[in-house]
């Protein structure tokens, strides 16, 4: 135990620490030269972009600068492609233009893309979406841009990306999904309906270059306030402050005590779909949500020059006469969205598509919701502590940490927080005391794909599942799994993610630990039928609750040697146990006669190969083989049992027949766990876990 625990400290300490150590920018250019076309920038803050050369599909390179004179220039100018700057920024976007000048070079300007991430830029959040504009920049109306020139041509719009536009309009549409997605969904009655209109004037950030290079000042935004009360007097009008004024970094144009009587001041930080859902008609200069206010049908007028104005789909209070073409909604989304922006999912580091974001933003937004507020975490071993703060982070969210379950009670019900409790040391106790409390209790598990190693050997987890109804290894008492199981029908989409991912987990041969070789795997007969019986730990929470009459790995062989006289038995102890980390180890000769071959080092997916049946307790191994499509028998309550998709020696009451093993799958692990990157420290989705996955599997 002592031993791995230190392994465990020592890799916290060299995992932080090596991010942080790094060399002097220009020896090493100097030393060690960028490949041939490679793209320059002289901005600190694009270096600390993650994954630039991916968005740029090329080696991004910082290039030294002392004053107006760039410095070294002369060694790189020969193998510079373009150079780069990020919008019209000043500090970066000055000695990139000059350069450009001087050197003849192509400029291409950067920004944020239109689905940016979960939280804030101004607080730090690496950005998933960025425009790449060799002409302009979308914001400025005072020249063209390549949006701008790509919405005055003809010829790229066709019938795919057109469908593909209005499918990813569709998913924003439902998920509520916005540039910034860290907020809470609006209160249902945040703009009650008093049937009258309902009007929303949108506030922005003073010195936004958007507001400047719109065609829009100070005095645009009195004049749509004044607007908005001429044109509407019987209306219930509402200001809503920009995210990053309620966040405390920048200031607004409109202040509560400058507002006409009757006007509103909305100061919550809340979802834009959510509130735009409220209201009627929208006024803006040239803010996004007014693009987002039109996805979901309502009439905007614009007081700017934003890159969705001019083209029909606005009533303008002003006119650009470089803008000749009449587009449709699908058309503006898919130029901005689709072909101006690039995206690069953050856990993998390669560009992906806009439905792969948002798959993302939608997970990331959805776990973000469920952690807000407090959590009074109980038992919780001290190297799980950074495991909680992990998988319950919210940008609303707190947590402490508690010995004692009155004391986390208490202090859970003070702040109508939740008790968090890591599953096994749930008792009968603390959820008496959350019922009396009416406190909510929710159980912390290991996920189904946990991570290359053990746990007991301190390797942190890649998934988790949290449960605010049971725990899924407890047939005792319903879970969240199986509420899911019993009364959700997953859509086609999610029904087409869970087979994709189910056959990509047979392809790779991935399982919950990942461990073990072909080291030990015996030879075996080719007239005799052959059955897997996979070895648990004998104290497990999943043995002591499921296995409803038989306590050990010797009494599960026992059941299956009698259930099955003739056939070939392999027993497949547990990683655990193997390791010496947890108990259950069996003797070779306590199995004499009950087992024709015992395997510990094997790979359990090496085995699955071998064997024509799974035999278990209440092994996940059980659920692995269903995967790829191997008669499984249970012998006690797995979660995967009771469902029509095994031969169960009990019954189960609450559950039902499924459709399919991919109904099981998109619950058991596109919706039930939280999968959790600690490269990138942040919730991602199943798909991109399990591709890292592989790459480390293949390190």
């Amino acid at each position: 135990m002592i031993p791995r625990y230190f392994g465990y400290l020592f890799r916290q300490v060299r995992q932080r620490l090596l991010p942080a150590v790094r060399l002097p920018h220009w020896p090493l250019l100097l030393l060690r030269p960028p490949k041939k076309h490679f793209c320059g920038h002289f901005s600190r803050g694009m270096e600390h972009i993650p994954h630039l050369s991916a968005f740029l599909g090329q080696e991004i390179v910082r290039l030294p600068r002392v004053g107006k004179s760039p410095l070294f220039w002369k060694r790189f100018e020969g193998h510079c492609a373009a150079l780069l700057a990020w919008g019209l920024k000043e500090t970066t976007g000055k000695p990139a233009e000059r350069a450009s000048r001087q050197s003849g070079l192509p400029l291409i300007r950067l920004e944020d893309g239109f689905l940016r991430s979960l939280d804030l830029g101004v607080r730090g959040a690496p950005p998933y979406a960025l425009v790449v504009d060799d002409t302009g920049i979308y914001y400025d109306a005072t020249r063209p841009s390549a949006l701008e020139n790509l919405l005055n041509s003809e010829g790229w719009q066709t019938s795919e990306l057109l469908d593909e536009a209005r499918a990813a309009m569709r998913a924003i549409a439902a998920h509520n999904l916005s540039k910034y997605n860290h907020a809470p969904d609006a209160p249902a009655a945040l703009i009650p309906d008093r049937g009258r209109p309902r009007i929303l004037v949108l506030d922005q950030t003073r010195n936004d270059l958007s507001v400047s290079l719109g065609l829009a000042d100070t005095a645009t935004f009195t004049r749509m306030l004044d607007a908005a009360c001429r044109e509407h007097p019987d209306a219930d009008i509402c200001v809503k402050t920009h995210p990053d004024v309620l966040s405390g970094r920048k200031q607004g144009f409109f202040q509560p005590q400058d507002l006409p009587a009757g006007v509103r001041l909305l100061a919550e930080d809340v979802n834009p779909l959510s509130l735009l859902r409220q209201v009627d008609e929208v006024y803006c200069v040239t803010s996004q949500m007014g693009f987002e206010a039109l996805l979901l049908g309502k009439k905007v007028h614009c007081f700017g020059m934003p890159f969705y104005a001019g083209w029909g789909l606005t009533q303008d209070r002003q006119t650009c006469a470089r803008r000749t073409a009449v587009r449709s909604l699908e058309e503006v989304f898919a130029a901005a969205y689709l072909l101006y922006s690039r995206y690069v999912h953050p856990v993998t580091g390669r560009r992906c598509s806009i439905m792969e974001i948002i798959r993302l933003l939608t997970e990331q937004r959805r776990r973000n919701e469920q952690n807000r507020g407090y959590h009074a975490c109980l038992g919780f071993r001290l190297w799980k502590h950074e495991q909680a703060r992990a998988f319950l982070a919210s940008t609303g969210g707190r947590l402490e940490f508690f010995r004692r379950e009155q004391a986390a009670v208490n202090a859970a019900a003070a702040r109508r927080g939740r008790v968090v409790v890591w599953s096994s040391k749930e008792n009968a106790r603390l959820a008496a005391l959350c019922r009396e409390r009416q406190v909510p209790l929710i159980r912390m598990e290991d996920g189904f794909i946990r991570s290359k190693g053990l746990g007991s050997d301190f390797i942190r987890p890649g998934s988790l599942v949290l449960d605010d109804l049971g725990i899924y290894y407890n047939p005792q008492q319903p879970s969240r799994l199986e509420r899911l199981l019993r009364d959700w029908t997953p859509d086609a989409a999610l029904l087409e993610q869970a087979r994709a991912l189910r056959e990509e987990l047979c392809r790779s041969g991935i399982t919950k630990y990942n461990v073990g070789n072909n080291a030990d795997i015996p030879p075996l007969p080719a007239d005799r039928k052959i059955l897997l019986v996979p070895g648990q730990v004998s104290d497990d929470a999943s043995v002591r609750l499921g296995g409803c009459g038989i306590g050990s790995n010797l009494e599960l062989l026992q059941a299956v040697r009698k259930a099955r006289p003739n056939d070939f038995i392999i027993y497949k102890e547990h990683p655990d146990v193997v390791s010496g980390n947890r108990n259950g180890a069996l003797r070779d000769t306590d199995v004499a006669g009950l087992a024709d071959a015992v395997v510990r080092h094997a790979s359990i997916s090496l085995l699955y190969a071998c064997c024509h049946e799974v035999h278990t307790l209440t092994s996940q191994s059980g659920f692995e083989a269903l995967l790829r499509g191997l008669p499984v028998f249970t012998y006690g309550g797995p979660f995967y049992a009771g469902w029509g998709l095994t031969t169960d020696r009990l019954e189960f009451p609450r559950r039902r027949p499924l459709g399919s093993v991919d109904t099981l799958v998109a619950a058991v692990l596109l919706r039930y766990p939280v999968y959790y990157d600690w490269e990138n420290r942040c919730v991602t989705d199943c798909a991109a876990f399990l591709e890292k996955l592989k790459s480390r599997l293949k390190g």
